[in-house]
């Protein structure tokens, strides 16, 4: 066994960032599918959580993400008040290229196999139409198209509840919710930034903006021939004089020992998942004075609305539970005042107590 092999089972049976239920390794050499399944926590009910299609350099890595995905999961359903725990899925290949109909029927059979324990979802690399054909293998799948019983894009109601968090940040640290007049920077404008930027422009914020794909890039700037600007890249961005918020909006770790100190923002609160790329980063952001609106908190929209799928979609009950965002937001920023800790730890805190209860109930 390798020593990055022992590194992902000792992450998994012998520290906090594991305590994993279930780890399944799933592949399918008739039409080259290999996948990882993570299950985090199950006491408030099945696993729910995205499905993400993603070229990893290796099996070990495919794995630590899932691992580090699915536990993001448990705490984001907990703090969204959903009765789901946290759970993820990832294929390992390039979406492009190795994205087929008989690898994502050969995924949807191995997600059925679990019998529930595991509801998919959409994530990075893998969209609403994809989710329809997982469907016909596995009824446990969300995020599928309306024509197929289906809520559809995701991203919608997760861009709805990051802004509703940027809200509750600007009225906690500038004691006004508008974000008029305000500078937000976006690092990926892509399914979840570009419905960021719609509802920024809305609101009459000025936004600057990156991407790795530049056609994501034309296309808002093409919409939006003012109010909104574009730089080279994130370390540009992260650099932007007068920035008041910094949404990170693509992979995660995007906050780590060499973005944090040159970080202008006042604000984080971004859609990405998994921001902060080791322990201590969340204290880092406290000393420096920038306010953290932890990610999992503020980017639940989109698993609001699939969750609300399993029991017949109705978007303005979902959109009303994702504006709940805001005041999600306001408690844990005076949870952390309250408790002398970073906010990114007392939305941990609040999170671990609701598994806790549940899984005292469930005894």
């Amino acid at each position: 066994m390798t020593d990055v092999d022992n590194g992902v089972l000792h992450t998994l049976f012998h520290t906090d960032q594991g305590g994993h239920e279930q780890v399944v390794l799933c592949q399918d050499r008739a039409s080259g599918l290999k996948a990882v399944i993570a299950i985090h926590n199950t006491a408030l009910g099945p696993a729910l959580g995205g499905t993400r299609f993603y070229p990893y350099a290796s099996e070990a890595e495919a794995v630590a993400d899932a691992l580090n995905l699915a536990r993001g999961m448990s705490y984001k359903n907990a703090m969204a008040g959903l009765d789901h725990g946290g759970g993820k899925a990832v294929i390992i290949g390039d979406p492009e290229r190795d994205k087929t109909e008989e690898l994502l029927l050969a995924y949807g059979r191995f997600v059925a196999s679990l019998g529930g324990r595991y509801v998919t979802a959409c994530d990075v690399g893998t969209y609403v139409a994809d989710m329809d054909v997982v469907a016909r293998e596995c009824r446990w799948t969300t995020g599928r198209s309306p024509e197929n019983g289906g809520a559809g894009d995701s991203s919608v109601l997760t861009a709805f509840g990051v802004f509703q968090g940027m809200r509750a940040s600007a009225q906690h640290l500038w004691g006004d919710p508008s974000l008029r007049g305000r500078t937000v920077g976006i690092a990926g404008v892509g399914k979840v930034g570009h419905h960021l930027v719609e509802h920024l422009r809305d609101e009459g914020a000025e936004v600057v903006i990156t991407d790795v794909r530049e056609e994501s890039v034309r296309r808002i700037l093409d919409k939006h021939p003012t109010g909104v600007r574009a730089v080279t890249d994130t370390e540009a961005l992260i650099r932007v004089e007068g920035l008041d918020i910094y949404a990170p909006c693509a992979l995660g770790g995007a906050l780590d020992d060499e973005t944090v100190p040159v970080l202008t923002a006042e604000v984080v609160c971004g859609a990405a998942n998994n921001q902060l790329a080791h322990p201590g980063v969340e204290k880092d952001l406290a000393d420096r004075g920038i306010l953290y609106a932890p990610d999992y908190v503020v980017n639940a929209g989109g698993v609001i609305q699939v969750a609300d799928e399993l029991h017949g979609f109705d978007f303005e009950r979902c959109r009303a539970k994702a504006a709940k965002i805001f005041d999600t937001t306001l408690a844990i920023f005076a949870r952390a005042k309250d408790d002398g800790i970073p906010p990114a730890a007392a939305a941990d805190r609040i999170a671990e107590q609701r598994m806790h209860e549940a899984a005292v109930r469930n005894r």
